[in-house]
């Protein structure tokens, strides 16, 4: 029993990191309708950022919230000089875009941060000793970081529930998602509803790639590229429109992948089911549910007059 309280415990620590990927992804989703495929090194920049705003001797925390501030401007930027543009000529247009601003802020990563590719250190915002965890029962240890980092998850989580529930911004950045064009006769400024969502999910990613950071010790040009695929699938998963359904499917997820590739070590496919393959179970679950549900677990589906 222990040994699978553990290995739950090791999934919701990676799944935290998933769902607070897929929450950036949401809120994009959300805020314009569109996925954004550049998300994961969004997040890579602004980690990149924040190792060398520390490395010029500025506290780790700080460093962190004035890499997440810049990475809210640099979102909105991006929105502005490349997403609006691309989307008033095609909807495939940004996915293009996205997918380009993929590779070119991977390579810009590699040419103004010496050392990025083989690693750099990056430290953590949370205790992270060998004797810095709560024991729980049959000998399951839960580390002080992992809770760090769900406790962010949940806490981000929240606040977006309330901006989108509780605020004329969220209820605006729905309206624009679903129907710009009523957006704008209602009186909704959509240019500033579409840089603020790049803004806030730039913010999160920069918040998320630090975290992913400081649980691997370090940052190097391919931190965020699975963790951006799982992210994906997560936010699928639970739903590209909800906030909850991003962290669900995230921390399932983790949980799935944790335990098709550690437990039972005798199951009957043990032979067969590894780390390296317990990815591709996790995302054959996602097809499943998919099949069943298209809008995801919390997702809601879309009713189109004809």
């Amino acid at each position: 029993m222990g040994q699978l309280l553990q290995y739950i415990l090791n999934g919701l620590a990676k799944g935290s990191i998933y769902s607070l990927i897929a929450l950036g992804l949401v809120v994009i989703y959300r805020g314009t309708g569109h996925l954004n495929f550049a998300q994961g090194e969004m997040a890579l920049f602004a980690t990149f950022g924040a190792w060398w705003i520390h490395d010029h001797g500025v506290p780790l925390l700080f460093a962190i919230t004035l890499a997440a501030a810049l990475a809210f401007v640099g979102g909105g930027v991006i929105e502005f000089g490349l997403i609006r543009p691309a989307g008033k000529k095609s909807p495939f247009a940004v996915v293009v875009v996205t997918i380009g601003l993929f590779q070119a802020l991977n390579s810009l990563s590699g040419l103004l941060f010496q050392g990025a590719g083989t690693g750099l250190p990056f430290g953590t915002l949370f205790p992270n000793k060998p004797n810095d965890f709560f024991r729980l029962p049959g000998d399951a240890i839960w580390r002080y970081e992992n809770v760090g980092v769900l406790a962010s998850v949940l806490a981000i989580t929240g606040i977006l529930f309330a901006l989108f529930q509780k605020t004329k911004v969220g209820l605006a950045m729905r309206m624009v998602a679903n129907n710009p064009d009523s957006a704008k006769l209602s009186g909704v400024s959509t240019t500033r509803i579409l840089m603020l969502s790049w803004g806030i999910s730039a913010l999160i990613g920069a918040i998320g790639g630090a975290l992913v950071a400081g649980i691997n010790t370090n940052v190097n040009l391919a931190t965020m590229f699975g963790v951006f695929l799982l992210a994906s699938a997560a936010a699928t998963l639970g739903g590209l429109d909800s906030p909850l359904g991003a962290v669900v499917g995230g921390l399932s997820l983790g949980v799935v992948e944790s335990l098709v590739s550690n437990y039972p070590k005798d199951w009957w496919a043990s032979s067969y089911v590894g780390a390296d393959t317990s990815v591709a179970v996790a995302f054959l679950i996602i097809l499943v549910v998919l099949l069943v549900r298209p809008a995801g677990l919390f997702g809601s589906s879309r009713v189109e007059r004809v």
